[in-house]
């Protein structure tokens, strides 16, 4: 992924430094369990811990020579290590260390993006108490509905962060697993106990079964998982774009000192960042469809996954790394302009309390079909007057001869729509 979306501590996990020492990391392992075993002498084991090193460039010459990249690392440490380095990958295949590794930079991965989504958790809760009672207009269809509150819409984006947070940690607990099986997963060269060490020294779990790969359904999982994420955020983002524009200004991203909007509009402040996020999202969504394409493989393995894999997987996590941290910054320096709320509330001159006044047509013994009909004409004519839905239904005679001048006045009250906000918070402990 371009430095411009690379964060450094993720973009670390995906280094070639953290990647081969990953994979020196395992071969080290294997040597101290086959010396356990007896198949490695302790004087040779010492020696190989000692001078096993490697040289990224070297392993790059070698690999141009033998366009093998595991065998180039072999090749470059056993120039180190000298005749011992025969002890070195003894019994293993490749797979075995490029899908442990893989695995094992995928859980470093997911447990970056888990504090992610744990930080962003934080600031939606917080948002949520504060806004609580921010009243705002609801909308579906992009008309509006009824009064609600922002705090409430907060509160949906913090139980979908809840759930992001699960799946997330159950898709790192999917691909949690090791696998060091040999060419097709039968332990023909190398001895079960192995894999049980390695596995275990680096926090992960044998593979019950494997073939001469990890199966990449497991990949799949996490991959979509990542998509899964970045679509919430690019809903989230959507949201504060919509409530950004000019003709409804409910909330803006925190525009900084010293930023400008357009090179040609001194005037402009746009909602770059959040528009960022919804191109990004994309990005991300899109790569969980080759990783559900890599699962299926010719036989025992091919290699039709392994190039997709080395763009798709670190790509992914690093961009929804990105997104996440700065959807978070939004967050937290959101400009919610609740005096606009208010005023939104007041555009349709209170045709938004329709459903109320209808209901209590309906409680008064009128069928639906009769109740409707007549509070939608009294809408209607409030709109096309421009005048205020109540003053229009308080001359309405029918409406008269059923409701009081109280139960109407009662119908406008917004207090209604916000009566059972408290319960709804209960839910979540707030």
């Amino acid at each position: 992924m371009i430095s411009r979306y690379s964060l450094p501590d993720m973009k670390r996990i995906w280094s070639d430094e953290n990647k081969f020492n990953t994979w020196l990391k395992i071969e080290l392992l294997a040597c101290e369990a086959l010396c356990e075993l007896g198949d490695i002498p302790e004087k040779s084991l010492k020696n190989i811990k000692d001078k096993s090193k490697f040289d990224i460039k070297r392993i790059q010459q070698i690999e141009k020579v033998v366009k093998h990249d595991v065998i180039a690392f072999l090749t470059s440490i056993s120039e180190k290590v000298g005749r011992d380095a025969r002890f070195i990958h003894m019994g293993l295949t490749s797979s075995d260390i490029l899908d442990t590794a893989l695995s094992y930079n995928m859980t470093q991965a997911a447990d970056l993006l888990l504090k992610d989504l744990q930080n962003l958790r934080t600031v939606l809760k917080n948002m949520a108490k504060k806004h609580k009672n921010t009243i705002m207009i609801g909308r579906s269809h992009g008309v509006h509905a009824e009064p609600m509150t922002f705090g409430l819409k907060m509160l949906l984006w913090f139980d979908e962060i809840n759930r992001h947070i699960h799946r997330l940690e159950h898709a790192k607990s999917t691909i949690k697993y090791g696998k060091i099986s040999g060419a097709v997963g039968t332990y023909a060269n190398i001895d079960p106990y192995v894999e049980q060490y390695v596995c275990k020294k680096l926090g992960l779990f044998p593979s019950p079964l494997s073939t001469q790969v990890l199966q990449r359904d497991r990949h799949a999982e996490f991959m979509t998982t990542l998509g899964l994420i970045a679509s919430s955020l690019e809903k989230f983002a959507t949201e504060i774009r919509a409530l950004q524009r000019t003709e409804i200004n409910e909330a803006q991203e925190f525009f900084t000192k010293g930023q400008k909007g357009s090179s040609a509009m001194p005037h402009k402040k746009n909602p770059i960042i959040c528009e960022r996020i919804c191109g990004l999202a994309r990005l991300v969504r899109a790569n969980s469809i080759p990783a559900m394409e890599n699962i299926s493989l010719w036989h025992e393995r091919d290699i039709s996954h392994s190039s997709v894999e080395r763009i798709i997987i670190p790509d992914s996590t690093i961009v929804l790394d990105y997104m996440l941290s700065k959807f978070t910054d939004i967050m937290k320096n959101l400009v919610v302009n609740s005096k606009n709320m208010k005023k939104n509330i007041d555009k349709t001159r209170g045709n938004i309390f329709s459903q109320t006044v209808l209901l209590k047509l309906i409680k008064k013994g009128l069928s639906r079909e009769d109740a409707y009909k007549i509070v939608q004409t009294n809408a209607t004519k409030a709109d096309r007057e421009h005048k205020g839905l109540k003053e229009v239904v308080l001359k309405d005679r029918k409406i008269q001869k059923i409701l009081s001048k109280g139960e109407i006045e009662e119908s406008f009250n917004v207090k209604i729509h916000l009566k059972n906000i408290k319960e709804i918070y209960k839910r979540f402990g707030m």
